[in-house]
């Protein structure tokens, strides 16, 4: 069964899941597609092409689907795409891709609280949360179990590694390696996130092998080259270890470092 308030807008072609919820005053357009279970809160946006997940929950204000805020979109069809279980607060705002085509991402089980900014091209994987007001330009990528943190700020095309987390009020210009914690303006490395990796079940022996690979890579006075041969003629059996080095093959922003 699924339950629309009569002070609902929604397109008569906006496609609508079973047992969906959507609160007085949302408005729902066209090309939009809700998934089974999901409730969309009162005075809620979605615009454009928005695709989302079942059992979701969408926070009133919230605004996805916009235009991007990007000076060169010409409009055409790009979307937004939310995954399965996720949260979205009240009065979050996530735009769609610049280009034909192209499309914001959310993945599942995610957390985005209130007042957040999600832009044009950004992907963010499974799992991840953001606190209140932090903000993602365009074209950033946040892997998996990541934690951003309240009020941070964060630089396009950066690249968020998984299970960190930057504390509150960072600003971010550059990328952030796997499994650290991180804060600060201009944002810093300050170790490995210990708490984070317990949580997640990590091994004390695993621990402490990403422990060696930080200093390795962080602390020690190798260049990154050095550092990443390092690691691959002492660790390359760790598969986390093994991440961290494609991780700093692949950066085109370079490393938040201490």
């Amino acid at each position: 069964m699924t339950l629309v308030s009569n002070n609902a807008c929604i397109h008569p072609r906006a496609e609508l899941g079973e047992n969906v919820e959507i609160q007085p005053y949302a408005v729902v357009g066209e090309h939009v597609k809700i998934g089974d279970g999901t409730r969309i809160g009162s005075h809620a946006i979605l615009e454009g092409y928005t695709r989302i997940g079942r059992n979701c929950r969408i926070g009133h204000g919230a605004v996805l689907g916009s235009e991007p805020q990007d000076l060169k979109f010409r409009g055409g069809e790009s979307y937004v795409s939310i995954g399965d279980n996720t949260t979205i607060r009240e009065f979050a705002t996530i735009n769609r891709g610049t280009f034909e085509g192209e499309a914001t991402k959310v993945g599942s089980s995610c957390l985005i609280m209130a007042y957040c900014h999600i832009a044009h091209n950004c992907v963010l994987e499974d799992r991840v949360i953001m606190a209140s007001y932090a903000g993602l330009a365009g074209h950033i990528k946040v892997e998996e179990h990541a934690i951003i943190g309240g009020l941070v700020g964060v630089h396009q095309f950066v690249h968020i590694g998984r299970n960190s987390i930057v504390g509150g009020g960072a600003a971010v210009r550059q990328d952030i390696l796997p499994y650290t914690t991180n804060g600060g303006n201009p944002c810093k490395s300050f170790g490995l996130n210990i708490v984070g990796l317990k949580r997640l079940n990590y091994s004390p022996e695993r621990i402490s092998q990403l422990k060696h690979a930080y200093r390795i890579i962080m602390r020690s006075k190798l260049t990154e080259q050095q550092a990443i041969q390092h690691l691959r003629e002492e660790m390359s059996d760790v598969p986390e270890v093994q991440y961290m080095i494609n991780f700093i093959q692949n950066s085109s922003r370079g490393l938040a470092r201490r």
